[in-house]
């Protein structure tokens, strides 16, 4: 491993040094050695240089899983400047009130996706940094700057409070060593996977990338490439579990130390059957914000004598506040949970567009919680009205908002129905003036133009009842309790 505060840019340089011709990273039959990543990145660096690009700022990166991801990435380190890792998904709308935030100096690209305005792609960048020279060692003021919706309706980016220098810090909580081989299947445009991936590579692991989730591909890249240290969420150990026993039973897994999972609340049924499957020391979840003020980690032991728990914390403060704003200390007593650094440590992250809920130090990301006896946390529900699908936040307001662009739309209320393979779908009641125009296929086509594939309702429930009271209030809680009360039993 590099020592502590080594710069990110010489990464690459670093393990060429040491393995040249050992994989860095491998997406869908395309693989890099730590040479070609060394060079391949001193390449685009330069074409970001020639694009204009200066030390300082963020650039940002919509691009599909691949190899160029990671390229790109150490790449802006190369030149000084902060990733800022963005789904290549998003509408024109979505996307550019992001960019407005970030006001980033390049926006890079892929072939496939020409309707960025004012985009680069990877293979440009390439023609125009025409050498692969190294560049003198820069530091990115911060090493990510990932976005995030926002209970508000409106995206945040969350800009990482450490500059773009080695910590060890996250591959130890993660349990990740320079021998590990990763696979990681969920899209590096989200935190997690991103902050996982690079984590795994600072260290010297090898990092296997799907192009898109498969649960019997995920096997076969186990067993093909003896892979180590898995990534999940839970939406994914669905997946595979529900595979035929015959077919999970043609891969050998023998090789996996770690499957960690995270985003999303774990079913204890799935979580047991995982154990019973894998054994319970290779199971771990951890708890936390892309924030990263604090976390907790549980393994599968642990899990089985405290179930239910995220575990105990492994970084940070955690602690429980009542709802008169008073510390809950008696164990096994629910209120919400604060976090914050440990005193003396920097702060770890910036909001762009907008600002923490904190108290005295403490800041809160609408979660509810309780600690039992042994210090395991446990968690009930989010304060916000927030829905986690896949492991992917969704915010109820960002889908009202697009709703009321139909002037045929008088109110609408976003919320999250149980659904056996994302733990959540989006219902959208939508309340009209009663216009016969107005169907169910005409909503839908409405919010297909103004929202990304995974933000879209999968149902629509027409009212024409007021769904606010005489002061504008609407309770989403209740919405929700009342299609659950009526919902058809199996």
């Amino acid at each position: 491993m590099p020592p502590e505060e080594f710069p990110l840019c010489d990464v690459p340089k670093h393990f060429t040094a040491l393995k040249p011709h050992t994989t860095a990273v491998r997406c869908d039959g395309d693989e890099l050695t730590w040479a070609d990543l060394h060079h391949e990145s001193n390449r685009v660096a330069h074409g970001l240089l020639r694009s204009g690009v200066s030390a300082g700022s963020i650039v940002t990166l919509a691009l599909p899983n691949g190899t160029d991801v990671i390229v790109s990435t150490f790449a802006c380190y190369k030149v000084g400047v902060t990733p800022q890792p963005l789904s290549p998904k998003l509408t024109d709308t979505e996307r550019d009130e992001i960019l407005t935030l970030a006001r980033p100096a390049a926006v890079v690209t892929d072939a496939n996706n020409p309707r960025i305005a004012g985009g680069v792609t990877v293979d440009r960048l390439r023609e125009l940094g025409a050498t692969d020279e190294d560049l003198p060692t820069a530091i990115a003021p911060s090493w990510k700057a990932p976005t995030s919706g926002g209970s508000t309706g409106h995206p945040k980016i969350i800009l990482s409070g450490g500059p773009a220098t080695y910590r060890g810090f996250d591959a130890t909580v993660w349990g990740i060593g320079p021998a590990d081989r990763l696979l990681v299947p969920a899209p590096l445009h989200h935190n997690a996977p991103f902050a996982t991936a690079l984590a795994a590579l600072f260290t010297g692991a090898t990092v296997t990338l799907t192009k898109k989730f498969d649960p019997v591909g995920t096997l076969e890249e186990v067993a093909r490439n003896s892979i180590s240290w898995l990534y999940l969420v839970p939406t994914m150990m669905r997946r595979i579990h529900a595979l035929p026993d015959d077919v999970k039973e043609q891969y050998d897994l023998s090789s996996l130390i770690s499957v960690w999972h995270v985003a999303e609340p774990c079913p204890p049924w799935l979580k047991r059957a995982w154990i019973d499957w894998i054994g319970p020391k290779a199971v771990w979840e951890l708890y936390g914000g892309t924030e990263a003020q604090a976390g907790c980690t549980v393994n599968g032991r642990e899990w089985l004598a405290h179930p239910g728990s995220v575990g105990r914390v492994a970084w940070g403060e955690i602690k429980i506040v009542a709802a008169d704003g008073t510390d809950v200390t008696s164990p096994r007593t629910p209120g919400e949970v604060y976090m914050r650094p440990e005193p003396g440590n920097p702060e770890p992250y910036r909001y762009i567009g907008a600002k923490p809920k904190a108290l005295d130090g403490w800041e809160s990301l609408g979660d509810l919680g309780e600690f039992d006896e042994d210090g395991y946390l446990y968690l009930h529900d989010r304060l916000s009205d927030t829905i986690i699908a896949g492991g992917v936040n969704i915010y109820p307001a960002e889908i009202e908002n697009a709703l009321l662009e139909n002037a045929s739309v008088l109110s609408s209320a976003v919320i999250g129905l149980p659904d056996p393979d994302l733990g959540n779908r989006v219902h959208a009641i939508v309340e009209t003036s009663g216009d016969a125009s107005v169907t169910v296929d005409a909503i839908a086509a409405h919010v297909s133009t103004r929202l990304a594939p995974h933000k879209r309702p999968t149902s629509i429930e027409i009212v024409h009842e007021p769904l606010r009271d005489d002061t504008g209030k609407m309770r989403r809680s209740a919405l929700r309790a009342q299609r659950l009360e009526h919902a058809p039993t199996s």
